[in-house]
């Protein structure tokens, strides 16, 4: 029940007792309350700018009064109803005509699409400073997580990346995958700290410290033991596990760590005497084709201290499921309204995507940033560690 209630309405005893006492004459002996928790009516307020105009009786010089800053149209929406607008798109990922039919219900009030794009293109211009003091930010943090997840305009192909910590969001998007996204973003080319990732092959040509994600090594590693009857995958997978929680638990001690690197390292063996090397296909160039256990077990030899870097350095989590968790929400929009008519589209999206995301991240309403955006005086989440 709310402390404060907007209205009380207070229900009177009335009439008399059964002896005969009329009740109006007795005193209040205690309240019961209920409460009932309602929307007010839903209406647009209008408010009317008359700037007087004034004509000198001496020298017939006229003079006009100054509208406001944010008062530049005949007929304009305000700051809420344009922030409302921008978080049914960005926030809740309904396209311009939803966008437009749940105005019109609730407001009265249906802005054109091209009106909605144009609150879009505001907001992204006006987070621009946000945007690159962002991404300073984000080369300060000491452990950074990498994702990316397909993102279509105009019916082709393009990619959403994220680059992410508990406390910000980046996301980008590019008609590209690879590096070139990579180097427009411009962050993760100048990055030296640990960068979590799930070795997808471009990131390891860039210069930070790497971790390998182990929940998807986990999944992996069930495949193989339930679907393909491999045991040593199975054994692999519960010490990972068991170390997992027991790191989280306590540091391991060093004859316990190295007791650990002994079975990882035996377990992998198993997995390549299980899974023996492909025999070269006559007239056949390329690679020659591995089992799935073999080109995991191998891949965990190489990559060792990138899958267990977590138990190396303190900071360092088990898993990429912080970047997984910021990606999903473009997969949710993807799914609710689809992909993007135009690149600016994709890009006004994900830079609005990371002002809230990073918003809701350090315990900021959501609502209250874009309307400062709308108001011209931005809301800043914190941005430095220090």
């Amino acid at each position: 029940m709310s402390a404060s209630p907007d209205k009380v309405v207070v229900l009177p005893v009335t009439g008399t007792c059964a002896c005969g006492q009329h009740w109006n004459e007795v005193e209040v002996q205690d309240l019961l309350a209920r409460q009932v928790m309602d929307l007010p009516e839903v209406r647009l307020q209008v408010s009317e700018y008359q700037a007087e105009v004034k004509v000198c009786p001496r020298c017939h010089g006229r003079q006009q009064a100054a509208f406001p800053g944010n008062v530049r149209g005949q007929v304009q929406y305000g700051p809420r109803f344009q922030a409302l607008a921008v978080y049914l798109n960005v926030a809740q990922f309904l396209p311009f005509k939803r966008v437009g039919d749940v105005l019109e219900t609730l407001c009265g009030q249906r802005p054109s699409e091209g009106t909605l794009a144009l609150h879009l293109n505001l907001a992204t211009e006006r987070l621009a400073e946000f945007e690159a003091g962002l991404k300073e930010a984000l080369l300060e943090e000491p452990v950074l997580h990498v994702d990316e997840t397909g993102s279509k305009v105009g019916g082709k192909l393009a990619w959403v990346h994220v680059i992410s910590s508990k406390q910000l969001t980046l996301y980008g998007h590019d008609p590209h995958r690879g590096s070139a996204a990579i180097q427009t973003m411009g962050v993760l080319p100048q990055y030296s700290g640990v960068l979590m990732h799930d070795a997808w092959l471009t990131y390891f040509q860039l210069p930070a410290q790497h971790a390998l994600c182990n929940a998807h090594l986990l999944r992996e590693l069930r495949f193989l033991h339930e679907q393909l009857g491999q045991d040593w995958a199975g054994e692999l997978r519960a010490a990972l596990q068991l170390v997992y929680h027991q790191h989280k638990v306590a540091p391991l001690t060093p004859m316990e760590k190295t007791a650990f690197l002994v079975r990882f390292d035996a377990l992998l063996e198993a997995g390549l005497v299980s899974n023996p090397a492909g025999e070269p296909v006559p007239k056949q160039r390329g690679r020659v084709k591995q089992s799935p256990g073999r080109n995991l077990a191998l891949r965990c030899q190489k990559r060792r201290d990138m899958v267990l870097h977590f138990l190396h350095k303190e900071g360092v989590p088990f898993d990429n499921n912080q970047a997984e968790r910021d990606i999903r929400m473009v997969c949710v929009k993807r799914k609710i309204s689809g992909g993007f008519r135009s690149d600016k589209g994709g890009k006004n999206f994900c830079r609005i995507r990371s002002y809230l995301s990073t918003l809701q991240k350090q315990g900021f309403s959501i609502f209250k940033g874009l309307v400062s955006i709308f108001r011209n005086n931005i809301l800043i989440p914190k941005l430095s560690l220090l």
